[in-house]
């Protein structure tokens, strides 16, 4: 079951912010004036109200700064290798692409777009209750070819060079396939690892990117569930930039692995 936490979290902020503010407005002063008649000590506010008046200003900070500046993400699948791992957990600038309200997920402010080569955290577009990360390949307009593993942006062969086999000594908890080997891809500005499998076949195809949607691919191309398979992420589906790692810990294998924490994303 998908639990959407940004509702989760507004709900809960409304609500203990509307209790607070109900109870300021029409009884506390109540409360006050009867003490003061009955020559009694002011009686402590009701239960609920105390732990609204509590919790209102740190849920209200907690749901600004998830909402608008920086949220935290976890990888569960190795689509991302060997950029990122099972088990990382992540920290996605809110603001890089604008503004938008949280739950509606509506621009408010524009600031920016995805540059090619970006890692963008999304809103699955066959399922919006389910968050993807992939790199941007594709901007609105652009022709992209992928063919025998090779990767064209408008016609132009993005080059690749070969970094040797993805071993198991590179990584900590994720085991790599035998076959797996790295390359280093430069897509203008981003210069990162890719991974191929050697006996995975190339899901060839070409597709020219509408307006107002990105093409998206991850960096284990023969093991990643992306644009070739579904197609394109429309603009108001992006949550944000993927910036850094903050922890790193496999749950189903046991396994952490601190020499991540504090990697920029790339």
């Amino acid at each position: 079951m998908n639990i959407d936490f940004a509702l989760v979290l507004v709900v809960l902020t409304s609500l203990t912010g509307v209790i607070w503010l109900v109870d300021k407005l029409f009884f506390r002063q109540g409360r006050k004036d009867r003490a003061v008649q009955n020559r009694i000590e002011i009686p402590r506010e009701p239960v609920l109200v105390e732990y609204s008046r509590s919790l209102f200003p740190v849920l209200l900070i907690v749901l600004v700064f998830r909402s608008f500046l920086f949220e935290p993400f976890k990888i569960p699948s190795g689509s991302m290798i060997p950029t990122l791992l099972v088990g990382d957990f992540i920290v996605v600038n809110k603001f890089s692409y604008g503004i938008r309200l949280p739950v509606l997920n509506r621009k408010v402010v524009s600031i920016g777009a995805p540059q090619r080569g970006d890692v963008v955290v999304f809103r699955y577009p066959r399922d919006t209750g389910i968050n993807f990360i992939k790199r941007a390949i594709g901007l609105p307009g652009d022709t992209i070819t992928y063919r025998n593993k090779q990767l064209f942006v408008n016609g132009e062969k993005i080059a690749a060079s070969s970094a040797g086999r993805f071993k198991s000594s590179d990584v900590k908890c994720t085991m790599p396939a035998a076959d797996a080997r790295l390359f280093g891809e430069q897509l203008e500005n981003a210069n990162h690892d890719i991974l191929l499998h050697e006996h995975s076949r190339s899901r060839n195809g070409q597709w020219v990117v509408p307006a107002g949607h990105y093409f998206m691919m991850g960096d284990n191309r023969d093991r990643s569930n992306d644009s070739r398979e579904w197609g394109f992420v429309p603009e108001e589906n992006l949550l944000g930039r993927a910036v850094g790692i903050w922890l790193n810990f496999d749950f189903d294998k046991g396994c952490a692995d601190l020499s991540r924490v504090g990697d920029g994303i790339n």
